[in-house]
């Protein structure tokens, strides 16, 4: 398999931030489903200032209220557990893990050398997310993408983060995205379950068919493994807690505990 990485797409240019926290400031956040319609309304003129055209907007107008979403987000506690416990309840165990993770690489070894090769992240660590985020792209999530993440965006918890994130996935619409795409409960997509910003950013056409798609394995690693390398992953260094490239860990999931779970699962995968 031959790897064709791409140029990373920016979303977070200074003309679309300032675009949106000017539209913010006319818009009403809210923390259950009563103002969502009216929130809706107020963000279609700055969705489409941004450039989002038919196809983002009617995706925009036909989101729902996800009562699921904000289910999941007021209902987090993984983090809270301590690590064994959180290594029991999310991975089984480090060598059963491990092994389901090398069979993994092994349907096909020389996809995860060429990603070490180009972008300087061992497979241990690639595989160790996935298999953490997704049981290796087996629970990728059912619920609508643009609905979820708008709904976090009018949600007023933390509307700030995830405005952009909307103006992204409607983005990924017009990009040829189904609106219907099910993701994960935040609007994650696809294998490694990365943001629609982050997609647009780090997003790797690695199987060189014209478009990036993160519920194509291969895009999705490729862009994973790009993510870290921009985020400053050092190739050839080591990544156990403590190193600049555990630190770097910290830019995919700010838990310490999911950064701990990650760099062990990795060590017992490489050796």
């Amino acid at each position: 398999m031959t790897l064709f990485p791409c140029l990373a797409r920016k979303i977070a240019a200074p003309a679309l931030l300032a675009l949106l926290a000017g539209g913010a400031s006319a818009q009403q956040c809210g923390n259950d489903a009563s103002g969502f319609e009216r929130w809706k309304a107020e963000f279609a003129p700055v969705a489409q200032a941004s450039g989002i055209g038919q196809r983002g907007l009617q995706a925009l107008a036909n989101a729902r209220y996800s009562q699921a979403t904000i289910n999941a987000d007021r209902n987090q506690r993984g983090v809270r557990y301590a690590l064994d416990d959180f290594i029991r309840i999310r991975l089984g165990s480090l060598d059963s893990f491990a092994a389901q993770a090398r069979r993994e690489r092994d349907r096909n070894p020389g996809f995860y050398q060429q990603l070490e090769s180009i972008y300087g992240v061992p497979s241990g660590i690639l595989l160790a997310i996935h298999g953490m985020e997704t049981g290796f792209g087996r629970i990728t999530g059912n619920e609508n993408v643009v609905s979820s993440i708008l709904t976090v965006a009018y949600d007023c918890r933390r509307s700030d983060f995830f405005r952009p994130h909307a103006i992204a996935a409607l983005r990924l619409v017009d990009q040829g995205m189904n609106p219907g795409q099910s993701g994960a409960a935040h609007g994650e997509i696809g294998h490694m379950q990365f943001l629609p910003g982050n997609v647009l950013q780090y997003g790797q056409d690695a199987n060189g068919d014209g478009r990036v798609d993160p519920t194509n394995l291969t895009d999705a690693m490729a862009t994973a493994a790009n993510f870290l390398r921009q985020k400053g992953w050092q190739p050839g260094q080591p990544y156990q807690e403590g190193t600049a490239n555990f630190r770097v860990l910290n830019e995919w999931n700010a838990a310490t505990v999911y950064q701990q779970a990650i760099a062990l699962a990795a060590a017992r995968i490489d050796g």
